[in-house]
């Protein structure tokens, strides 16, 4: 990373959105920062007073936002070199004909490199902590998010069952699917000044026996760390679940019944879920990572009005490059609002344009996706002691003048090209659009290249669509 500021910062002059209990916002804002943390939030004149004998860099932010940093709580990032390869499939030959083949190729090379890219792509959208879904090689995820200066919960994607897989994925056992997690956990977990944290993964129920479920629910109890886990995904899946494992619905009712459903699991998608099945997790304390665009793409709509209105912690995520194209949480909170208020409309052949509000979009985002990677005592808000991670907005471009009302520009007219400037832990990873950690031009020459070669080891062959000759 560039040059580590150690001197107090004061940013000044900014509309300041805190996101905080009482959803404070400062018209005339400022925060000053002293190394990692937030020692001050309050009005320009108050913090200019206070910090005017302070050997430290004050910055005039000229009526900018500031905003906490975005919380990404799905994504695949060595899937970024895939992005293109499964588009209009359904969701089974999305994983046995071009993700599995595509992940079973990669190296720890291959997935560095696609994290660098993912990561870029990230950082431009405001996203300052991200929670990583599964991936076979979580040394290169570690390795880029030390060098790209960002927060993560890295996940591997483990199974010990089920039909599909790769013939070079030799089926591992419940016992080394445990020890290469612990292992991972030992040498990775908070690593990088701390920015990096080591969860569980159960890829989806229907590639795990209930030995690994019991033994990663007891390991994330016992290492005091989250359990990242595709649920109820599609029909099939609830499918199979009820004729396999004798409950008489699907993946949330046998997690109920097996003890599985705990504070810290966060389960990704959820979309085919029951009225019981939503008490079961909110009475638990389960965490969901809504991801609309991949959920109208392949699987559906997920009662999110429901869980909200049960107290459920419901955040965003853009789920992988295949499933999705875009890493965008920008573009996210404005389908998540939109999709929402819309499935009413379909489920109840009434319009309630209240549905998910544009303030409750914004706290998916940001608290309560630091509520949902277990990390909102020190990220998600701007608050006095919490983390300074934090994203500059410039709201004066053609689509966001008039701005009447901040939280729903921020919502319904922003997008990734407002986010001019992004800090995390503290340190600026990007200014003025520019990517102070890596050089994206380098990056995106490497990734050109080892998606080729990738592709290639997969024997996975792209459509011809339009006849191009």
């Amino acid at each position: 990373m560039e040059g580590r500021r150690s001197s107090p910062i004061l940013l000044h002059n900014a509309t300041v959105v805190t996101m905080d209990s009482e959803s404070r916002v400062y018209g005339d804002g400022a925060v000053i920062i002293d190394r990692h943390r937030i020692e001050a939030i309050g009005h320009s004149g108050d913090l200019l007073r206070q910090f005017h004998d302070v050997a430290g860099e004050v910055i005039d932010l000229r009526g900018q936002i500031l905003l906490p940093g975005f919380v990404n709580t799905h994504v695949h990032t060595s899937q970024q070199l895939g992005r293109g390869i499964a588009d209009d499939v359904d969701l089974v030959t999305w994983l046995h004909d071009r993700i599995w083949p595509y992940e079973a190729s990669m190296t720890e090379e291959d997935s560095y490199i696609s994290t660098l890219l993912c990561g870029i792509e990230l950082i431009h959208s405001g996203v300052t902590c991200f929670a990583e879904a599964g991936g076979q090689h979580v040394p290169g995820m570690a390795r880029a998010v030390e060098s790209l200066g960002l927060r993560a919960c890295l996940a591997q994607s483990v199974m010990d069952s089920g039909e599909g897989l790769p013939a070079s994925w030799a089926i591992q056992t419940a016992e080394d699917c445990m020890q290469s997690q612990k292992e991972l956990y030992e040498k990775h977990h908070d690593t990088a000044d701390g920015r990096i944290r080591i969860w569980l993964g159960i890829r989806q129920i229907m590639n795990c026996t209930d030995k690994l479920l019991l033994a990663t629910r007891d390991a994330a109890r016992e290492l005091k760390t989250g359990i990242h886990m595709h649920v109820a995904e599609i029909p099939y899946e609830n499918q199979l679940v009820t004729e396999t494992r004798n409950v008489d619905h699907g993946t949330v009712t046998y997690l109920e019944k097996v003890d599985f459903l705990q504070d810290n699991l966060l389960t990704a998608h959820t979309v085919w879920v029951n009225s019981t099945e939503v008490g079961f997790l909110s009475h638990a304390g389960v965490k969901v990572s809504h991801c609309p665009a991949a959920a109208m793409k392949m699987l559906g709509f997920a009662p999110i009005k429901e869980m909200l209105d049960a107290g459920i912690c419901v955040s965003l995520g853009t789920d992988g490059a295949p499933s999705n194209n875009r890493m965008s949480i920008v573009d996210e909170m404005y389908l998540a609002s939109l999709i929402n208020k819309g499935r009413e409309v379909f489920k109840n052949g009434v319009t309630d344009p209240t549905a998910l509000p544009a303030e409750t979009v914004l706290r998916m985002a940001t608290i309560n996706g630091a509520k949902s990677v277990l990390w909102d005592n020190e990220i998600g808000s701007l608050e006095v002691g919490k983390k300074a991670d934090m994203l500059v907005i410039n709201a004066s471009t053609w689509h966001m003048v008039p701005l009447h009302d901040c939280i729903s520009g921020l919502v319904y007219c922003m997008r990734t090209e407002n986010i001019v400037s992004v800090m995390c832990n503290g340190q600026w990873i990007m200014k003025d659009k520019r990517i102070l950690t890596v050089d994206e031009e380098e990056v995106l020459s490497l990734a050109k290249r080892a998606s080729s070669e990738l592709l290639k080891r997969a024997g996975i062959k792209i459509p011809n669509r339009m006849n191009m000759l």
